[in-house]
């Protein structure tokens, strides 16, 4: 049933993600072949198909996918990144809680820099609460920036207590 070695599998993957010729429907059938010459139990297979499910608007079936890698222990880099597309389809689905859940218990790849907390801030957005989102965000921008570090972590402060914005006493 394969069509190559596994050591060459992910290469092949990665050559579909970079094909910028390539439609939607077309990544989708090509990672869904490549997902199949997996074991069942392998959890590569459900995490890549459910990124092209999710690159292709069908973030449904992207979701069931996730969550299949997620049941079959996909772990390390590509776990990290799983959290981060599966909580931004949880979100897409108007299932905010539980995309907030899963980045706020996702562990960090340092290789994707604040991407968590970019999509933390857009779930809790999402899910109504505008200044905790705004504080995360502002939060993961900090250790970026060349000053203002001590003030912005105040302002951060400020916002998570909900004291940011009030307006001055006359």
């Amino acid at each position: 049933m394969s069509t190559g070695t596994h050591d060459d599998w992910q290469d092949r993957v990665d050559a579909v993600w970079n094909d910028a010729d390539a439609d939607e429907a077309t990544v989708i059938e090509r990672i869904a072949a490549l997902a199949a010459e997996l074991p069942a139990e392998d959890p590569r297979g459900p995490f890549e198909l459910g990124g092209a499910f999710d690159s292709g608007g069908r973030e449904a079936e992207a979701a069931e996918q996730y969550a299949r890698a997620v049941e079959l222990g996909l772990a390390g880099d590509a776990r990290a990144q799983l959290d981060i597309q599966y909580a931004s389809t949880l979100r897409n689905l108007g299932r905010f809680d539980e995309a907030v859940a899963m980045l706020r218990e996702s562990e960090r790849d340092p290789e994707l820099g604040a991407s968590t907390d970019a999509f933390l801030a857009l779930a809790l957005h999402s899910a109504g609460r505008p200044d905790e989102a705004l504080a995360v965000a502002i939060e993961a921008l900090i250790p970026t920036l060349p000053r203002y570090q001590r003030s912005l972590r105040g302002y951060a402060a400020e916002l998570r207590s909900g004291a940011a914005g009030a307006p001055a006493g006359d």
